[in-house]
């Protein structure tokens, strides 16, 4: 599979979770989800078993510890893409405050348009609008669309 296609599939797997209701820490579509959840859970749809057990972590975004958990497990599970890259697929997250550790997560579905949950909502597409856009701390691609790319030995 071309990383393009990948990437196509990522997206229509996240848009199958599209209304999942947000329930922190949960991981099931159609039942609840948080932002980590659906990223897990495309995972587990597009990649096979989840590549490691989460501790349990903090529904705010003001955790003091300042930890980058987020971004260590993006660089430690996927492949990092530089800002202008991004394509539908890739997976944003995001620092909702300047000078913070990364706590939200969604995934690209098209050039303007990412789907993400977030506490009092559902599973949703919004726009990548400035307020996101802004915000985003690191652009990940998943594996799978790595290994794609890498050209066959004749």
């Amino acid at each position: 599979m071309k990383n393009h296609e990948v990437g196509e599939r990522v997206v229509a797997t996240a848009r199958q979770w599209l209304g999942t209701p947000y329930i922190h820490q949960a991981s099931v579509k159609g039942v609840g989800a948080d932002c980590i959840g659906l990223i897990r859970g495309v995972w587990r749809e597009v990649e096979g078993q989840e590549p490691q057990q989460l501790p349990n972590y903090s529904s705010t975004w003001s955790d003091p510890t300042g930890q980058e958990d987020l971004l260590v497990a993006g660089y430690t599970h996927f492949r990092e893409v530089a800002f202008g890259e991004d394509q539908p697929g890739d997976v944003l997250i995001f620092r909702m405050r300047r000078g913070s550790a990364a706590k939200h997560a969604g995934i690209l579905s098209s050039s303007r348009h990412f789907i993400h949950a977030y506490e009092g909502n559902t599973v949703v597409e919004s726009a990548l609008s400035s307020f996101w856009s802004d915000r985003i701390g690191g652009i990940f691609r998943f594996p799978s669309s790595v290994c794609s790319d890498v050209k066959e030995p004749d």
